[in-house]
């Protein structure tokens, strides 16, 4: 041994022994290195599926908080249309958001989430970012309800913004349609003008978009056209409203209150 130590005589002998002895090694070792190859694999494996879960769960969250963010960035649009058309409209407003929508036949009302403590009276008008909606027809301590312009008992003095005809807006209890009442069959009116409210009256807003004429009907017969419009206001599409505190009603309440001038 020491001399193949030295010498190295049985150096091939070993070589040749070790490619004999290897496939039996390799055998040998076989099912410990297979068991360790299925154990990393079911290691790896079990990550992958906790990772893949984690994601899902994650993105399932970035989703939920888009639409979230999506939603509100609509809403904060909306509410800006809003403020901005209040300066067209009066310099007190408050916004309020709807509660219900009562939809009887021929009736159309919404409930709002501000009442008397709010400062809310019986006949404030009700409008969005584009248009008159309507009015209040019943106050409580919290919430109140309004009636949209399109209800067949409502009715508010307009007049044509182009030729200056008036008339007075009435509901027909569809959500999409006014008529405007008692036009002669030779006014001056015509698809496409712009109805806004006179002001007549004072409880609405003068020059406050209402509808557009949408048809006018002419019958021989009869000493009256048949005009129909739309509404400007999106009145099945909102979810906040303006009231108004008009010039003349603000004038009453500090004679009758003596509330100091807003």
């Amino acid at each position: 041994m020491t001399v193949d130590h030295r010498l190295g005589y049985l150096e091939s002998l070993r070589a040749a022994l070790s490619v004999v002895i290897y496939p039996v090694q390799y055998v040998v070792n076989l099912p410990v290195a297979g068991s360790r190859w299925v154990a990393e694999s079911l290691a790896t494996r079990q990550a992958l599926v906790s990772e893949n879960s984690r994601l899902r769960e994650e993105n399932l969250l970035l989703q939920s908080r888009f639409q979230r963010f999506a939603a509100v960035e609509v809403e904060n649009a909306r509410l800006r249309r809003l403020l901005d058309s209040s300066i067209e409209v009066s310099d007190r407003v408050l916004v309020a958001d709807l509660l219900a929508i009562e939809m009887q036949p021929a009736s159309r009302q919404v409930v709002l989430n501000k009442g008397s403590g709010h400062g809310v009276y019986l006949g404030q008008p009700v409008v969005d970012a584009s248009g008159v909606m309507g009015q209040v027809v019943h106050v409580g301590p919290l919430t109140s309800t309004a009636m949209l312009i399109t209800d067949t008992s409502h009715a508010i003095p307009v007049e044509i913004n182009r030729s200056g005809l008036r008339a007075i807006a009435v509901g027909t209890g569809a959500d999409d349609e006014l008529e405007l009442a008692y036009v002669p069959v030779n006014a001056d009116v015509h698809e496409g003008d712009l109805i806004v409210s006179s002001g007549m009256g004072g409880r609405f807003p003068r020059g406050y978009p209402v509808g557009e004429v949408v048809g006018v009907q002419l019958d021989p017969g009869e000493p009256f056209a048949r005009v129909t419009a739309r509404p400007s206001a999106r009145l099945s599409q909102a979810h906040e409203v303006l009231l108004v505190w008009t010039q003349h009603m603000t004038q009453v309440r500090q004679v009758i209150t003596g509330e100091p001038t807003w």
